[in-house]
């Protein structure tokens, strides 16, 4: 059985290539070959080589006319950007390709899945890039990735830069120094959407000043959107942050359970939903809850926890969710009780029935009764008359 703590709602932004021709103003392709096909004998050597590699996954070109010119556009689209950044000192960049069908196996190794698409091997990561086939695109991309995830601001120009940035999703954050613990978690953070989302600091109070930012602060703009939304939009109290320093734990704990998925939600961030949890669920959201719910059919389960200020130990909550999860405490009891209930109402209405079933009975009888004794009083009489 699957099992959430609660109903989440993720939002994807989901898009696939789009492979274009022409781009900016490139040099004409100088005849060097530089893009290299993958092989199953060639492929260690090349991906040690280069400190950057670019590579193109593609179907296995047909031998039809038109599918043979649509590959050699792409493949020339390759060979224009890796000639564009043959020239870097700093980076050494490889550009690759690998056949769907003739380098399957390479494929395999190196955990492509996604035919028609360029994967950017770095030295510690993997990134997909999902723009379109053309030098320009692909070479902008490249210098992204290239650059730092978090990118200081330090003068007023520098602000006046970040302000023209409209059409995309950016954070800045204003810390004491490189060496502030906020600092160094908000570079974690760019590290994991770097470089598709735009991460920017500073140290600098007039900056932070003129970005309207306090100590810690981070700031999240939508594209288009001047104003920003600020992270958090509220500090956690110190109840709020012990209780979840106690779900992080246990969380790490069950990792690697594919069935269970461990959330934080701060009802304040969602007050239309309050009601509705509180009357699906029967939970009090004023103080803090921890449960447990089924996705299939949103059965729930709640620890009850007697004390706000006793909440449970992580070894305590560790052992409920256990008991949880191997049906010690099941949450279709409820649907048990309810079903009881239900019985019992049927039972009080058949007892019911009976008893206004018998009730009629009595009232023929009566009614019988009366009859027999108006006859009776009808034959008195005409006696007398007699």
């Amino acid at each position: 059985m699957n099992w959430s703590w609660v109903v989440v709602a993720v939002l994807l932004s989901c898009g696939g290539p789009s492979w274009g021709e022409e781009g900016l103003d490139f040099p004409e392709y100088d005849g060097t070959d530089r893009v290299i096909e993958l092989t199953t004998k060639n492929y260690k050597s090349v991906m040690k080589k280069y400190d950057v590699m670019v590579l193109y996954y593609h179907e296995h070109p047909g031998t039809d006319i038109v599918s043979q010119k649509q590959f050699e556009i792409e493949e020339l689209a390759l060979e224009l950007a890796a000639q564009v950044l043959d020239d870097l000192d700093d980076e050494e960049i490889g550009f690759c390709l690998v056949d769907e069908k003739k380098g399957s196996i390479v494929a395999k190794k190196l955990g492509l899945e996604e035919v028609d698409s360029i994967y950017i091997f770095t030295e510690d990561e993997i990134i997909e890039y999902d723009g379109e086939l053309a030098a320009d695109t692909i070479v902008e991309f490249i210098f992204d990735v290239l650059d730092d995830p978090v990118e200081i601001i330090e003068k007023d120009g520098e602000v006046k830069g970040f302000h023209n940035i409209e059409e995309d999703i950016k954070l800045v954050g204003y810390f004491k120094s490189e060496k502030s613990e906020h600092y160094l978690a908000y570079v974690d953070a760019a590290e994991e959407f770097h470089p598709h989302i735009k991460f920017f600091a500073t140290f600098t109070p007039k900056v932070a000043k003129d970005l309207g930012l306090k100590v810690n602060e981070v700031d999240f703009y939508e594209p288009f959107i001047d104003e920003p939304i600020v992270i958090p939009g509220k500090p956690y109290t110190e109840e709020e942050l012990v209780f979840l320093e106690i779900l992080k734990e246990v969380a790490e704990e069950h990792n690697d359970n594919p069935n269970l998925s461990i959330v934080w939600i701060d009802p304040d961030d969602f007050p239309l939903l309050v009601p509705y949890w509180e009357k699906t669920f029967g939970i009090d959201l004023g103080s803090p809850q921890i449960g447990v719910v089924d996705v299939e059919d949103a059965d729930s389960v709640w620890m009850q926890i007697d004390d706000d200020d006793d909440l449970p130990s992580a070894d305590e909550l560790e052992e409920w969710i256990e008991d949880v999860l191997s049906d010690e405490i099941d949450p279709d009891d409820d649907d048990d009780d309810d079903d009881d209930d239900d019985d019992d109402d049927d039972d009080d209405d058949d007892d019911d029935d009976d008893d206004d079933d018998d009730d009629d009975d009595d009232d023929d009888d009566d009614d019988d009764d009366d009859d027999d004794d108006d006859d009776d009083d009808d034959d008195d009489d005409d006696d007398d008359d007699e």
